[in-house]
């Protein structure tokens, strides 16, 4: 785009060289991604823990169990606080502010982390009922984090590097999965050194350990640590120059603001921003915004929502994954916290090995190759992997357990130098400033939808572990992969373009520059 028809603080931002506070906007943001994934992935260290502890029974020879629907509502609650925070803060994002709303989202998260661990009572149902409940709420603030960390990096970063910078800050939710294992296996390592017990086997009433109980709430409560540790940074941040020029309408505060970070001058340039905000007062329901950005805005929520449906399915197989690594034993050889440092290693391993490098691949490769091209290569190998799995899952799991590992890891890599992490960057740069957060926001909640049908429909349709079921849910997920890479067409390529060129924000103030110069032949 010709920077004549741009404002001086947007064509700053665009064409500013990468600095260090570039890099300390990807940290801040990328520290909210960091608390969103611990916090969501680590219940899943402990979820069995939670069995033993207030579901068994001892007058059984039974391994104590959540009931299938709590141990649904106990791993699967947040997703719902997740979906709603997302519409709530997406939409507050772009009426209230970037700035003045990310500060609460992570003071919600870090006082719902510290919740988590406490309980109302000691029977299951209060201790259970208080867990949903915070982990609800702690969801609602994960959810915020979304649509306002990938729209703030969005408006920070420049046109040539923005992708990557996008990429880096969700690239931390693969940093935040390795924490929750490794902080969940530590602490257990250190719990089973200090009280050793029988297995389940050899004693089923002393193999979970009273001191078990302390165990699941510390792993919890962790989570608000880094929340806590980011907040004071978050709140030194200034507000984006774009909202502050564009729906704010305040020039000389967006230069001033931008011109202290960037460390430069920039001029105000108040009657073009007044171009620029006449030229932009649709709305998201108005015709004017189906228009321009309707079929962006279906390309964005289909793939999130398609993606995430697999990608929250990806359990399926886990249970068969783990022990063919060699990383867990069956449940009744070994005791409460034992489990909890085989589960957690196992994820941490996974999680490093087959999770982690697909993110930074994402991050090196996203302005070489483009979003289109690596969301579209993600879904197709997606959908090769997943196949293949469904095909051969009898053969695999019995008797090729090397390979099956293999399609497995490269399934969760492919997912992630893939849709998992272009899904995140396309709805912060291909919509307006007004109304980017609230449509990254509705893109996002379309995943989390997605994931409710990966993490509840699919896998209670698989709950009797039928080899017959897994396979025939494995190739219709690989079918689901090949629809997000057909919708995927929706979407353009936004590499090296501004914000205000992929958005159209900028044509009404070339129209308007361009009749003012026919006027001004005209008169003379």
């Amino acid at each position: 785009m010709d920077s004549d028809h741009n404002l001086a603080v947007l064509h700053a931002l665009d064409t500013a060289r990468t600095q260090w506070y570039h890099v300390k906007a990807i940290v801040i943001a990328g520290m909210g991604f960091f608390t969103d994934a611990y916090d969501l992935f680590c219940i899943t260290t402990v979820s069995k823990l939670l069995g033993r502890l207030y579901y068994f029974d001892p007058t059984s020879t039974k391994l104590g169990k959540l009931p299938h629907n709590v141990n649904n509502l106990v791993t699967g609650v947040a997703l719902f606080g997740t979906l709603s925070g997302q519409l709530v803060f997406g939409w507050l994002g772009d009426k209230l502010g970037r700035k003045k709303v990310y500060g609460i989202t992570l003071i919600l998260m870090a006082v719902c982390a510290i919740c988590s661990g406490l309980s109302f009572g000691s029977a299951p149902g209060s201790v259970i009922g208080t867990l949903c409940f915070f982990r609800f709420w702690l969801g609602f603030g994960i959810g915020g984090d979304y649509p306002l960390s990938a729209t703030i990096m969005s408006e920070y970063a420049n046109k040539k590097t923005r992708g990557a910078f996008i990429a880096a800050v969700f690239a931390m939710q693969g940093v935040g999965i390795i924490f929750a294992g490794l902080v969940s296996m530590i602490l257990s390592a250190v719990f089973l050194k200090k009280y050793p017990a029988q297995s389940f086997k050899a004693d089923p009433i002393f193999s979970t350990q009273p001191q078990a109980d302390y165990l699941w709430r510390i792993v919890l409560m962790f989570g608000a640590l880094p929340a806590l540790l980011t907040y004071y940074w978050r709140m030194k941040m200034p507000e984006t120059g774009r909202y502050t020029a564009l729906i704010e309408g305040n020039a000389k505060q967006a230069a001033a603001d931008m011109g202290r970070v960037l460390d430069i001058e920039i001029e105000e340039e108040s009657d073009k921003l007044s171009q620029f905000k006449a030229a932009n007062q649709y709305g998201l329901l108005s015709h004017e915004f189906y228009k321009r950005h309707g079929r962006h805005l279906i390309g964005t929520m289909t793939t999130w929502f398609l993606l995430d449906i697999a990608f929250y399915s990806q359990n399926l197989t886990q249970k068969d994954i783990y022990p063919a690594m060699g990383l867990t034993k069956k449940a009744p050889e070994i005791n409460a916290i034992e489990e909890v440092y085989e589960t957690s290693r196992a994820m941490f391993i996974v999680a490093l090995l087959g999770t982690f490098p697909g993110y930074w691949f994402t991050v090196l490769f996203i302005e070489k190759l483009g979003r289109f091209i690596i969301q579209l290569l993600g879904f197709f190998m997606m959908s090769i992997f997943m196949l293949i799995l469904g095909i051969k899952y009898q053969y695999l799991k019995d008797e090729n357990k090397s390979l099956f590992v293999v399609l497995y890891g490269l399934t969760f890599f492919f997912a992630n130098f893939g849709p998992n992490s272009t899904t995140f960057v396309l709805p912060a740069e291909l919509f307006p400033t007004r109304l980017r957060s609230t449509c990254h926001a509705i893109s996002a909640a379309s995943g989390k939808a997605g994931a409710m049908i990966g993490a509840f429909v699919v896998q209670t349709y698989t709950l009797d572990e039928k080899v017959s079921k897994i396979r025939l849910a494995l190739m219709v997920l690989a079918f689901t992969n090949m629809l997000g890479f057909c919708f995927t067409f929706l979407v353009p390529e936004t590499k090296g373009r501004s914000l205000e060129e992929i958005s159209g924000e900028d044509d009404g103030v070339k129209n308007e520059t361009q009749m003012a110069a026919r006027r001004s032949v005209t008169m003379t």
